[in-house]
């Protein structure tokens, strides 16, 4: 990553340390000196410290997980000996055996603990994990974040659990789907979005921050998450604002305001813009970004909107089945789904497309055991794909037909 060293000195100033190479992507072999509790770097020298520090906090700028507790160590004014900021690259990159023995699940924030502690821990992984541990162990250094406040936490769990286990969608190309409980990026986005409501009803009416006049560790977990919102949300759908108003007159207010916040902020979005939109293009393939559904409408949309008739024998949330007006067996069923999403033809299938195509074929297989829809023995499933496959109506469907023997194919 080229832009990495910007970062490294953005990162770095923010905390009032001189420039190292904390950011620095080169690898060599990392071992445990468990004498010293130390990680270490084997070189064809020596093996040396990696860092001397209390403690090791492995993050990058990007990342807005670890955006929660750097803002807790520019806030305290940690020196560098307290904690080092050292990019996962310096291990070999988030799924190195290095990395994934401090964070198994590979993601950022990790935390190294190299001094002496009561717990007898070692490492942390989790951004909140790490945020409170810090909170405690630089009690008595700047502001307190207010660890015990119910509002606080109760937007820090609502923002962990329901907007950064699917925030994903914003981002990820189609192969990484699903994420979190959702098969398409369209309804990920959408409770996305409403997670950001709940959450708007979770803020104090009074003060500049989330919980009031102080800042707290609702507002270290949050502004980074709405970064990603602000800048990503439009590329789906620019028709309306990507935070809702109350949130967006917050978070305008501490990116404009707060030192430590537009510090953040700036971090996020040199490597958003410069190195995922400018250099690596990141959008421009992914479904609802760079890629949408321009195919004109087709018979299909109407019967969905119930504009003209169809004998429909099956329907819910997510397919529509009704019987075929020109049916080539005794039995011929129809099943498709409600939003083509994209969905012309079979070809345009991706991950983002399992779960529906998933649903045509068993509802297909529920109507060919319905005798009487005049389903016998069997049936045959067929899907019919561009011109030379012989298909008419371009909004990908099911032909479930039946009711007598049908001969082969060809």
């Amino acid at each position: 990553m080229k832009s990495i060293g910007l970062f490294t000195s953005l990162l770095l100033s923010a905390i009032d340390i001189p420039n190292v190479s904390g950011f620095s992507t080169a690898r060599r072999g990392i071992t445990t000196v468990t004498t010293t509790s130390k990680l270490t770097m084997s070189s064809s020298e020596a093996e040396t410290p990696l860092s001397n520090s209390d403690h090791i906090l492995f993050d990058m700028p990007v990342s807005n997980n670890g955006a929660r507790v750097r803002a807790i160590l520019y806030y305290k004014q940690l020196s560098q000996q307290q904690v080092e900021i050292i990019s996962p690259m310096k291990l070999g990159g988030l799924k190195s055996d290095e990395f994934l023995a401090l964070s198994p699940q590979g993601l950022m924030p990790a935390l190294t603990i190299q001094k002496e502690h009561d717990s007898g821990m070692k490492h942390l992984s989790e951004s909140d994990t790490i945020a409170r541990y810090l909170l405690a162990e630089y009690a008595g250094t700047g502001p307190s974040f207010q660890p015990d406040n119910p509002r606080s936490n109760q937007i820090c769990r609502w923002h962990d659990v329901y907007l950064t286990t699917i925030q994903g969608c914003l981002y990820k190309p189609a192969s990484r789907f699903p994420i979190g409980d959702y098969a398409d990026r369209k309804s990920a986005i959408s409770a996305f979005q409403k997670q950001l409501k709940t959450i708007e009803g979770f803020m104090s009416d009074d003060g500049m921050y989330l919980c009031g006049d102080d800042v707290s560790l609702a507002d270290a977990a949050l502004f980074p998450t709405c970064i990603f919102a602000n800048y990503m949300l439009p590329k789906f759908d620019d028709s309306q604002p990507p935070l809702p108003p109350k949130l967006n007159t917050w978070f305008d207010n501490l990116r404009t305001n707060d030192s430590v916040f537009s510090k953040i902020y700036k971090e996020i979005m040199d490597t958003l813009v410069t190195s995922w939109e400018e250099k690596n293009h990141r959008w421009d393939s992914i479904w609802l970004a760079g890629q949408r559904d321009d195919a004109p409408g087709t018979i299909f949309d109407k019967i969905v909107a119930k504009e003209i008739p169809a004998t429909i024998v099956k329907e819910d949330e997510h397919i529509l089945a009704f019987k075929d007006i020109s049916p080539q067996a005794p039995a011929h069923v129809l099943v498709i789904p409600k939003d083509r999403n994209g969905l012309t033809n079979l070809r345009k299938a991706s991950a983002e497309h399992t779960d529906i195509l998933g649903r045509l074929l068993v509802a297909g297989a529920e109507i060919a055991n319905d005798a009487e829809l005049g389903f016998g023995d069997g049936a045959r499933f067929v899907i019919n794909d561009g011109d030379d496959g012989g298909q008419e109506v371009y909004h990908v469907h099911l032909h479930v037909l039946g009711g007598r023997k049908l001969g082969p194919m060809g």
